[in-house]
């Protein structure tokens, strides 16, 4: 039983939900709606904490219906992971998985229906990502890019209204990159897809640069917060290129997810106290101690 319970965990990939909670807090802090006149707006805390476990559940119901998805290719490239593996049935993966999509959607409509709108338009993203837009070189990247910005609208969508939908772009061309840098994760050889991912992370980084320098109330701390966020996702992308062998491009994938937290606290920054940014950014810590526990891809 212990077994299977660790399976099923194993599934939803522990490391990476961390990142999808940081969406959702950065997308509240770009709503405006959650600080007024710098106070906190403590009655959307009960649609805060719905939108954050709304997001934990779509994330993971999204990543146990991908190995579901799978099945056939893992019975030859990952036949440890628990479904090819025998360890969890391909059937009750699946209604795990669909019951993990179907709890997200109910916790977003709970915090508002427009949230909901934007969960079910994310669980729709997510089916098609796991089912279809994989398989392709151009559209698998982008649907995974769209996921996350649908993420972060989410976030945003806390009052039941959008607000500066332009900042959804940035979650889309990173994850876009990272899904470019992934395509080597198995055999390596992938030096293209690397560069082409070094310029988009490039065009995000401007973009950040860009809130802290126009918004934030400290321009020195936001851009240390951009800093930071540049070293850690640029150093372990030249490794892979400098070295490009699977294992440098699994790590060089790894970081770029668990990152995505820094990336959401350097926008938070931008439109949130110092201490909601700090806040955020202390879910990386957390994502990388499970990831040492558990597989981030």
């Amino acid at each position: 039983m212990r077994a299977v319970l660790i399976g099923y965990a194993r599934l939803m990939r522990p490391a990476n939900l961390p990142t999808a909670a940081a969406d959702i807090l950065a997308g509240l802090a770009i709503s405006g709606a959650l600080f007024t006149a710098g106070s906190f707006n403590q009655e959307l805390l009960p649609q805060v904490l719905l939108l954050v476990v709304s997001t934990v559940l779509l994330y993971a119901g999204g990543v146990v219906l991908n190995d579901v998805f799978d099945l056939e290719t893992d019975l030859v490239e990952r036949p440890e992971r628990p479904i090819p593996s025998g360890l969890i049935p391909r059937s009750a993966a699946a209604i795990f998985g669909g019951s993990l999509l179907i709890g997200g959607i109910l916790a977003s409509y709970l915090a508002n229906p427009v949230s909901g709108l934007v969960a079910l338009a994310l669980a729709v993203a997510i089916l098609s990502y796991d089912g279809f837009s994989k398989k392709y070189a151009f559209l698998g990247p982008l649907n995974m890019g769209i996921c996350r910005g649908l993420n972060l609208l989410l976030g945003i969508s806390v009052a039941g209204v959008f607000n500066e939908l332009w900042y959804c772009i940035i979650p889309i061309l990173y994850i876009f990159a990272i899904t470019l840098i992934s395509r080597g994760e198995v055999h390596g050889n992938n030096k293209g897809h690397i560069l082409w991912a070094a310029v988009l992370y490039a065009i995000v980084l401007l973009c950040v640069i860009y809130v802290v320098t126009v918004y934030a109330q400290d321009i020195g701390l936001g851009l240390i917060f951009s800093l930071l966020f540049a070293f850690l996702i640029y150093r372990p992308l030249f490794r892979a290129y400098k070295e490009n062998s699977a294992g440098n491009i699994k790590k060089a994938v790894m970081a770029g997810v668990i990152s995505l937290i820094v990336l959401d606290a350097s926008l938070a920054i931008g439109f949130a106290p110092l201490w909601y940014a700090i806040l955020i950014l202390l879910l990386w810590p957390l994502a990388i101690l499970l990831s040492k526990i558990f597989a981030v891809t």
